[in-house]
């Protein structure tokens, strides 16, 4: 504890430092490429894998069931509905869940109730029928596509206003789009469901990510009025020191976030078959994982280039340098003499 609480204390003052911002095209270049792979995975595996909510259709849930291979069921629905699309999923140690599509009438569904329960060799009371419309996950989504376009506005102005200047929002904004991209495109590499509680897990991720993001802004934004016109830093190095400054504090709301969220994950996914704790936990810890990345490699730098073209900063930075010039230059004359 004590060795890294002095690697944050010299992380503070500047004794140790990491070039964030200097090396940013390499950031950029990751953050680029992970996006590409987040956009062409669902385009190449044909789409993302929606949720029953989503698409619409009948489910199946098959209790205490001493054989959970997949393939009875598929062969129990298709005996009956021969084209059907059926996803089968394995729900804890003794469950089966198998979703199908639209079933034609009450008829059809029961004697796919009866394939599945001789199948699975289990009385027809133990399963479980549930039907689902597409209507009600179309609604959930349009309500969800509300909620972010309204949030997004307004966290931009709140931003804009709070630390005067569009830049820093913009920044923020496009940190979030790529937080949200590569989250996606995780799950559409994993091939897990995308449920309403993954859409929750989704809007979620927003606040967090943002939550980072103005902390170390709020640092840069100090750093930075406080090295005014007469600093011997240039903008670029006192935004990376502010990232360097908050470094310490990202990495343990970081950790600190994404422990219990990946335990809920594992106990959801692998030991409960809870198929709502595993939606959602998955997407707050790919979004933490990657909320807490883009702040100090996309945000941070993203600004610094924002602002390193005006007027005022340009000439300040030029300034410095050229004092920095000047300094080094008498420094060697000096070892001459």
């Amino acid at each position: 504890m004590g060795a890294f609480a002095r690697f944050g204390n010299e992380l503070y003052t500047g004794k140790r430092s990491y070039d964030f911002v200097g090396k940013r095209k390499i950031w950029y270049t990751i953050a680029i490429v992970a996006i590409l792979l987040s956009v062409l995975i669902p385009v190449v595996k044909g789409g993302f894998n929606f949720g029953i909510e989503f698409r619409g259709g009948s489910q199946f849930q098959i209790a205490d069931v001493k054989d959970t291979n997949q393939n009875l069921a598929q062969d129990a629905v298709t005996s009956v509905v021969p084209n059907a699309v059926v996803h089968v999923t394995i729900v804890g140690d003794d469950a089966v869940r198998v979703q199908t599509d639209q079933l034609k009438n009450n008829a059809e569904t029961k004697q796919v109730s009866e394939a599945l329960a001789k199948a699975y060799d289990v009385p027809v009371s133990d399963i479980t029928v549930s039907f689902v419309g597409p209507t009600w996950g179309q609604d959930v989504s349009q309500q969800a596509i509300k909620g972010l376009i309204v949030f997004l506005v307004l966290a931009a102005i709140l931003m804009a206003l709070y630390f005067r200047t569009w830049k820093m929002s913009a920044a923020a904004l496009m940190s979030l789009l790529h937080d949200l991209l590569i989250t996606a495109g995780v799950y559409a590499a994993t091939g897990w469901e995308i449920t309403p509680a993954a859409m929750i897990g989704f809007l979620t991720i927003l606040g967090f990510s943002l939550y980072d993001t103005v902390v170390v802004f709020d640092k840069i934004r100090e750093n930075t009025t406080l090295d005014a016109d007469g600093a011997s830093r240039t903008f670029g190095e006192s935004v990376n020191l502010a990232v360097n400054q908050t470094l310490v504090r990202s990495i343990n709301t970081g950790v600190v976030a994404a422990l219990p969220v990946a335990a809920i994950l594992f106990i959801g996914a692998f030991v409960l078959g809870a198929d709502t704790l595993r939606d959602i936990s998955l997407a707050l810890l790919v979004g933490i994982l990657v909320g807490t990345y883009s702040t100090i490699f996309v945000a941070a730098p993203l600004y610094a280039n924002f602002r390193q073209g005006e007027p005022r900063i340009a000439k300040h930075d030029k300034r410095v340098l050229a004092a920095r010039e000047r300094a080094q230059t008498g420094e060697l004359v000096e070892a001459d003499a």
